[in-house]
This record gives C-alpha cells, structure tokens and sequence, in this order.
C-alpha cells in the first residue's frame, strides 16, 4: 500500500469550472505546495439534465460547443468528466431525453465517466454507452455492510460509501476491493439523517419538472413556486445546508487529510470525493486548500489561488 496516493473528485466543471481549473494548473505548477495527490474527476452534470441528482441544476441550456469544450479542458489534462446522473426517480419513460443521450454522445471517448443511482438507467447507459466507467452513487444510502460489500462485488468503477460509514473502521476493514471504494470525505449532513432519501428524491422530482417546464415552454422563466405541489420544494429547510466547512469538521464521520495518510492509505482505500456542488466559491476554496495544500503552505497558496481567480473575475476582492 505504499505507492497509494489519495485520489481525489472534485466538485463542479460548471460553477467551480474555474476554480478546479486553475487548482489542477497550481499543482502541475507549484507542486511543491500541495500533497502527492492525484485529481481522479471533477464530477457534475451540464443543464438542464433530467438524470442529475443530489443537487438541482439550472441556467442556460449548454450548446454542443460549450459541452465539448469543458470535456476537452479537462480531458487533455487526462482528467475524466464523470456526469453525476443519480436521479433516483428516472424510469423507461425518461431514457429517451435528447439532452442526456447528446451529452453521453458527445462525451464518449473512453476517457469520461457517470454515476448512477436508478437501475433503470444504469442498465441503459451499459448497454448503450459502455465505453463509460459506471460508479454507484452515495445517493443509495447503502448503510448495511452486507449491501455495501455486495455492491463492491458488483461491476462497478468506484463505489461511493455512505458518510455514516467513514469511521466505521471495523466494517471498513472487512470490506472486500477496497480500491474500488470511495469516500464522500466532507459530508455537511447530520449523522443519521432520516431524511436525505428523500431529500434525493426531491431534487430528482424537480429536475424532472425543470425539464417538463423547457419542453412545454421554452421562452417562459421557470419559477419552483408554480410548481410547489409537484416538487415538494417547500418541504425542506434543513439547517445543515448552512453550515460553513469548520463546521463539518466537529462533525463525527469527518475525515481529515491526516486519517486519509494515516488511516485510509494504509487500509488500501485511495478515493475521495470533496463535496462543494452547488456551494459558494469561498466555500469550495476553502475545501480545496485543507485537502489539497500542505498545511504550512495554506496561507501562501492562498493567496496565489485568490490574486489569480480576481484577475480573472471569479471572485472579487476589492470593495468588499
């Protein structure tokens, strides 16, 4: 286990498209801040895709170029794309979505990978797409060892853990192909939290809507509080949606960048996935440098990761 280095998917080609950009040039170029880590994927979905899931995504619909473009900036740097198409709720009637299918057709050179979370359109995307590494998303919520072993068993790239399970060393040390096991190492949620099913399924059933709305009016501005009573979105305000990443820290299944040296490497377990879809950019940021930057150099990459983003209009500095 000694030539392990910790892997790791960072979260969003489309907001953090910047951020990640420039973060993977910093360490190609300055590698004498950062960890010896690796970038296994920057992981999201281009809207409006029906078959994301975890977070809702909107905006402008992405045109060929835009899509080919982002895939080619990361590709080229040998970084995969891996589409986050976990909505739980997809079934036959959804497999056919012009947008999802060009998105997969545009990006299919072996390179580029989706996570799943229906059996529905995992079975689809084999069959129909199976240049594509295929990961089981955290989204099932598998908290029973003997399921998550079954799962580590299956054909499966990557298999991302449920955060309940982090410091769960005993199952952790019974579970088989431990390589192919990822770790979701920022959670924000409450430990045992009985509603993140179904928070899951509400992003999904907004998703759907969202798409039902572009098709049937594509110039008409889509407002969830018209469609309320089908996208349960008033049902959620939960308080962990607010929590800063110091937070998460006093969190009990949280995982430092020392337990990955020295506790996940030495187990074999190398995969771990920074959560930050959907955030804001100083939230990311802050994620990015306590994972990736060797603690005595924060500060000083910092600052350089800052004056470069400012320059580049991501975040603005003066005036604040």
């Amino acid at each position: 286990m000694d030539n392990l280095k910790p892997r790791f998917h960072l979260p969003g080609f489309m907001n953090n498209l910047k951020l990640n950009y420039l973060i993977i040039k910093m360490m190609q170029n300055m590698p004498e801040y950062f960890y010896d880590v690796e970038i296994a994927s920057v992981y999201d979905a281009f809207p409006p895709s029906m078959w994301n899931g975890g977070r809702c995504i909107g905006g402008v619909i992405c045109s060929d170029d835009y899509i080919t473009g982002v895939a080619k900036l990361f590709n080229e740097m040998g970084i995969p794309l891996r589409f986050t198409f976990t909505n739980p709720l997809i079934d036959k009637e959804h497999l056919d979505d012009p947008f999802c299918n060009n998105v997969l057709k545009l990006c299919n050179n072996g390179l580029n990978e989706v996570i799943v979370n229906s059996e529905v359109l995992e079975d689809y995307i084999r069959k129909t797409y199976p240049e594509y590494k295929i990961t089981s998303s955290t989204c099932k919520r598998l908290t029973d060892p003997e399921r998550v072993a079954q799962e580590l068993n299956k054909d499966y790239h990557i298999v991302v853990l449920d955060y309940d399970l982090n410091n769960k060393w005993d199952i952790l040390e019974k579970l088989p192909h431990k390589e192919k096991l990822e770790i979701l190492a920022d959670s924000n949620c409450m430990p045992n939290c009985p509603r993140r099913v179904d928070e899951y399924e509400t992003v999904g059933r907004q998703m759907i809507v969202y798409n039902e709305h572009l098709k049937k009016y594509p110039n008409k501005p889509f407002r969830m509080s018209d469609y309320s009573d089908k996208t349960m979105s008033n049902t959620f305000n939960c308080p962990s949606m607010h929590m800063s990443p110091f937070d998460e820290r006093k969190r009990p299944y949280h995982v430092s960048p020392e337990l990955i040296f020295e506790k996940y490497l030495p187990m074999g377990i190398h995969q771990f996935k920074i959560s930050g879809r959907g955030s804001s950019h100083l939230y990311v940021i802050e994620l990015l440098m306590y994972y990736l930057v060797k603690p005595e150099c924060r500060d000083e990459a910092r600052f350089f990761y800052m004056h470069n983003l400012e320059k580049n209009g991501v975040v603005k500095i003066d005036n604040v």
